[in-house]
């Protein structure tokens, strides 16, 4: 008996002790999680702050940036392999006139998806008649396929496309139209031999086709329209983005000398004068595709997100320039940064979100939303975040540091952007756009090329892709770096100018001003179309339109438009209501104390320097990033 009784006491203790153990470990968690989301927090924070400070881009860095841009771009034109830059010379010599006339198709190929269209020129009274586009996507398989398969579905959706032509097309001319000739708009990197061949160097975005590599494109593309024995197709002139982009905007500006692309990827060409041997032009200037994306300097300011996406990329160690800037990427870039911070800091609480882990799953569209989003408690944030990632529920200051790494890499690739604007126009016009000049600017030679070009004075730079045309903050952030690293007097001689659909519309005006018929007189004909500008607002088919049929293309229906900063765009704090209540972190004295998100090391280097939202983390904590 004794011992049972010591037996039953023991096993009270212990069950005492165990219940005990419990009641502590409830108390302990709970101590825990009063004590974690502050530690988690810090720790992100912490992070958010050395990404920060890692892709900063203070103005004496992108001064810097801009004139390797210019150097590199001198070296590249001067002798082949010798700088980062391709340099291509083209061999586009006619540019538009506004004269061109007639009928013609272009295909744009320089993503995930292509487009074909088809546009009806009236020559200078006429200009852009009527023009239609259709807009497929690629399957990925055919992406790291052949180039036989990828030619073949791209010429069968051109061939049914031109067979759906309308009869308001059909151009009654003393030559009956047998022929239709097209722009083929190829947005890779080509070395062109003449105006319709090229040979292609590398592929990129995403596309790796070994046995395209070193043939012929436009062989390629005609070989597969033939293939569908339909309609007479010829293609007559090869183009990339960019060079249709500036044709498409001087074939309504004399003063456009540099077309630009901002979108999945990124890329310039301009109008150059001081030719190389190697590249003779009758007309003495000629169009040269810089393939700026393979650009890069020490001054670049990479991050460990940088280099993974680099190593695990198709092209690792090329293109590091459009990885920092193009669309493609800067969503990828935000989803590895947040990926560290979950793993290292819990910022969204528990395990790492499985689809958090997924490359590519953020989309720059998606995380434009998510900066742009101004609600008191980041609500759009909130839903991307769970639609996209899983996360079904996120505390306010998670959202926070969410949204200022969306502005962080958004700032950065507009600023870059910025620096290779101005380093083109230290090629181009280094009278007027050297480093020394100040306030005004030097008197040009008389055989400089915008003496040439009119009487305006100004330089207007024709910019296409979603990127620039769709991300309000990213042009305000890229024009106030402008601005920066321009005088005053400079700065007004830029215009930036969206030529919406240029890569397409461009294609065709090419067509025109390389046709085998060009000269030949036509049947005056008849119209009651309006003229439309390639850079014009698109309308579905559908949509209230005074014509509207049911139709998947796309017409324009307003006037061309100039993307200048209205009252509504200036650069400033992104959220509503009176700024005066805000601290200003860019400014000095009393504030002196808080962070400058604009990453300047020097507060004069930086008027237009541009203040955190209402939803920033250092704003929010008032936290010093950088000891002065």
């Amino acid at each position: 008996m004794p011992e049972m009784g010591q037996k039953m006491w023991m096993n009270v203790f212990m069950a005492g002790a165990a219940v005990a153990a419990v009641a502590t470990a409830v108390v302990v968690w709970q101590r825990m999680q009063k004590t974690q989301p502050a530690q988690t927090r810090n720790q992100a924070l912490g992070l958010l702050y050395e990404f920060q400070h890692a892709a900063a881009t203070p103005l004496h860095a992108l001064r810097q940036i801009a004139e390797h841009m210019a150097i590199e771009m001198h070296a590249g034109l001067m002798t082949e392999g010798k700088s980062n830059l391709l340099m291509l010379p083209t061999f586009v010599e006619n540019l538009p006139d506004g004269s061109e006339e007639g009928l013609f198709y272009a295909l744009d190929l320089g993503g995930t998806n292509f487009r074909v269209l088809r546009c009806l020129l009236g020559g200078k009274e006429g200009r852009v008649l009527k023009q239609e586009y259709e807009e497929v996507p690629i399957p990925k398989s055919l992406m790291l396929g052949t180039s036989e398969e990828l030619f073949d579905f791209i010429a069968k959706r051109l061939v049914d496309f031109v067979n759906r032509e309308g009869e308001e097309y059909r151009i009654k001319n003393k030559r009956p139209q047998q022929v239709r000739e097209l722009g083929l708009t190829f947005s890779f990197p080509v070395k062109q031999l003449s105006v319709k061949s090229g040979v292609l160097i590398q592929w990129t975005k995403g596309f790796k086709i070994a046995d395209g590599v070193g043939a012929d494109v436009v062989t390629l593309l005609q070989s597969a329209i033939n293939r569908q024995h339909g309609p007479k197709i010829d293609v007559v002139v090869l183009v990339n983005d960019t060079v249709g982009t500036l044709a498409g905007g001087r074939y309504w500006n004399d003063d456009v000398m540099v077309g630009m692309i901002l979108g999945t990827g990124t890329n310039a060409c301009y109008v150059e004068r001081d030719l190389p041997s190697h590249a003779p032009s009758k007309k003495g200037e000629m169009v040269i595709n810089m393939e700026w994306g393979g650009f890069w300097s020490s001054h670049l300011p990479r991050t460990y997100a940088d280099e993974q996406l680099d190593n695990e990329s198709v092209n690792p160690g090329q293109a590091g320039y459009e990885k920092m800037i193009g669309g493609m990427y800067l969503g990828e870039i935000v989803r590895r940064v947040l990926l560290r911070m979950a793993r290292e800091a819990s910022l969204f609480g528990g395990p790492v979100p499985a689809k958090l882990r997924e490359p590519f799953i953020l989309i720059t569209p998606e995380m434009s939303k998510m900066h742009a989003d101004e609600s008191g408690d980041l609500r759009v944030v909130a839903k991307i975040l769970r639609d996209v990632f899983g996360v079904q529920k996120t505390e306010l200051p998670a959202r926070r540091i969410v949204h200022d790494v969306c502005d962080i890499v958004t700032m950065r690739s507009a600023r870059l952007a910025a620096a290779g604007i101005v380093g083109i126009l230290k090629k181009i016009m280094p009278d007027a756009f050297d480093s020394g000049t100040s306030g005004s600017l030097k008197t040009l030679h008389r055989n400089s090329m915008v003496a040439k070009r009119g009487d305006s004075g100004k330089i207007v730079l024709a910019m296409d892709g979603g990127l620039y045309e769709h991300y309000t903050q990213y042009r305000i952030y890229m024009q106030a770096a402008v601005n920066e690293l321009l005088s005053e007097a400079q700065a007004k001689r830029l215009v930036i100018q969206l030529s919406k659909d240029g890569s397409g519309i461009g294609a065709t005006i090419l067509a025109a001003c390389h046709s085998q018929y060009r000269g030949q007189s036509h049947k005056s004909y008849e119209t009651n179309e309006p003229s439309y500008a390639p850079h014009e607002k698109m309308v579905r088919f559908g949509d209230a339109h005074p014509n509207a049929t049911k139709s998947q293309f796309t017409q324009y229906d307003t006037k061309p438009t100039n993307t200048q900063f209205t009252q509504y765009e200036k650069p400033s704090l992104r959220s509503s209501g009176a700024q005066s209540d805000r601290p200003n972190l860019c400014s000095s004295g009393a504030q002196s104390d808080r962070p400058n998100l604009c990453t300047s090391q020097s507060q004069s280097d930086m008027p237009n320097c541009q203040p955190p939202s209402q939803h920033s983390v250092s704003y929010i904590y008032g936290l010093n990033i950088f000891e002065q």
